[in-house]
């Protein structure tokens, strides 16, 4: 059996091809998204502004913590370490070459005849490696190459410490069938790909991609570009339904969350399609978990579509609880418009209260520009105190991570919201932790004048509430 990884483009081609243009906060979002669906790679741009681009790469890192981020280098070895500075903070980084290799686009795009062309393929990939474990050679336009200067470009990758090799149609140039054979006949004429994954990216000019790139995996394709959109890649979504019908007969797997596919797709379409007009209604079938300020609900709307937002949220609330959600979005609805946020508001304050297992006493927080977070938590559980002390990326994850210590175990972080109750100097803020175990979602809410009191509250309250429905 074949396990075919995914490599994700959905990011990357944001803005090309009449694609939707995604903001800082929706790239966030689709990468979370592609995270908890577990594909294997998330591609994103060339860096640009060294500024814009190398903050939103470290921050989607900061965010995704099972998926490969990828990054393309650029063409000068300046280049390659602005990108691995823009992701050398990922858990999981990853360094892409892309490079041409066809006569026209050598010589019109990079402006270089074949010998020097294979000279910057072993330079770059060369500096690439000696930074990062994880290299990928793109070989731009290969399906248009020569056949020994194609071989020589992928030789000189190899050699140069490129652990992936992807062969790119971009023209479209090949039907399904015969790309495959090509994607055979390479893998065998050309020995140095024996020791590394192959990979395929198939434009999707003609509507033939996804039958394309399903082929080349039947052919031994290790790893396959696609795209939620399906601008110019593969859908995922239809590679995906088709591995799962159809995978067992073909010989062909992949790591994708099929129980979770169209639920995730469907929110990373929505986040890429929806339009920033003002909208005020949204029917509730439509509710993502995104959790930003378009209105999902009105105060008509009954218990049935209530809940039916709710679980699209992620939680999975007890039948004696449904009734205390509706009740408390009625009173609130009647005085202001229902969000997302509000929603996960009110199951945090009104579902699943539970006597408390842990109790917060005591925390002391360390954190400055010239030194690192670190946080002291002191908690009760059966009247005895257990304390945790660690080190984070700012207060908030230092603190997060002692707690951990002190349970000894890590929940997914399905969710952080922070937001101000009251207006002032020393306004009150209300803080939302929503923690994925098993499946589920828990959240917790906490209110403080300390932002950072608030977010251990609200880690604990919902720590309390997965430790009384595992008791």
């Amino acid at each position: 059996m074949n396990t075919v990884k995914i490599a994700d483009r959905t990011i990357t081609e944001a803005g090309m091809s009449g694609a939707a243009i995604l903001s800082f906060k929706e790239k966030i979002e689709v990468a979370r998204h592609l995270d908890n669906l577990n594909v294997d790679v998330i591609e994103l741009p060339a860096i640009e502004n060294a500024r814009t681009d190398s903050l939103m790469t470290r921050t989607i890192s900061s965010f995704v913590k099972n998926s490969i981020i990828s990054v393309p280098v650029g063409i000068s070895v300046d280049s390659v370490e602005i990108a691995w500075k823009s992701v050398s903070g990922a858990k999981h980084p990853r360094l892409r070459v892309e490079l041409p290799v066809s006569p026209v686009q050598m010589e019109y795009v990079i402006h270089k005849k074949a010998p020097k062309m294979i000279e910057l393929v072993a330079e770059l990939v060369g500096k690439a490696a000696s930074l990062c474990e994880d290299v990928e050679f793109c070989a731009v336009d290969a399906t248009r190459a020569e056949q020994d200067v194609l071989k020589a470009a992928v030789e000189a990758a190899v050699n140069a410490g490129a652990k992936t090799v992807t062969l790119c149609d971009n023209a479209a140039t090949m039907m399904p069938d015969s790309f495959s054979a090509y994607v055979s006949d390479i893998r065998n004429a050309i020995p140095a790909l024996q020791g590394v994954k192959l990979g395929v990216l198939c434009e999707n000019k003609f509507g033939m991609a996804l039958a394309t790139a399903i082929l080349a995996a039947k052919c031994g394709a290790d790893e396959i570009k696609t795209s939620v959109t399906k601008y110019n890649a593969p859908s995922l979504e239809a590679l995906a339904e088709i591995v799962r019908d159809c995978g067992d007969k073909e010989g062909i797997t992949t790591r994708l969350k099929f129980t979770e596919l169209h639920r995730i797709t469907k929110q990373i379409k929505w986040i890429a399609g929806k339009k920033h007009s003002g909208t005020t209604s949204f029917d509730a079938t439509s509710v993502s978990d995104t959790a930003d300020d378009t209105l999902i609900l009105s105060p008509d709307d009954d218990i049935n579509a209530v809940i039916s937002a709710v679980e699209k949220l992620g939680y999975d609330l007890p039948e004696d609880d449904k009734p205390k959600v509706y009740e408390e979005f009625k009173r609130v609805a009647s005085k202001k418009k229902i969000t997302s946020k509000e929603l996960d508001a009110i199951v945090a304050s009104t579902a699943l209260q539970v006597p408390p297992t842990y109790k917060l006493i005591s925390y002391v927080i360390n954190s400055g520009n010239v030194i690192t977070s670190s946080a002291h938590i002191k908690l009760e559980k059966d009247g005895r105190q257990i304390e945790g002390i660690c080190l984070g990326d700012g207060p908030i994850d230092a603190a997060f991570l002692a707690i951990e210590q002190i349970v000894g175990h890590h929940y997914e972080l399905d969710d952080f919201q922070i937001q101000a109750v009251t207006e002032g100097h020393e306004a009150m803020g209300s803080t939302l932790v929503r923690l994925r175990n098993n499946g589920k979602v828990y959240a917790g809410n906490g209110i403080s004048t300390d932002i950072v009191g608030a977010s251990i509250r609200a880690y604990v309250s919902a720590l309390n509430k997965i430790a009384y429905e595992e008791a």
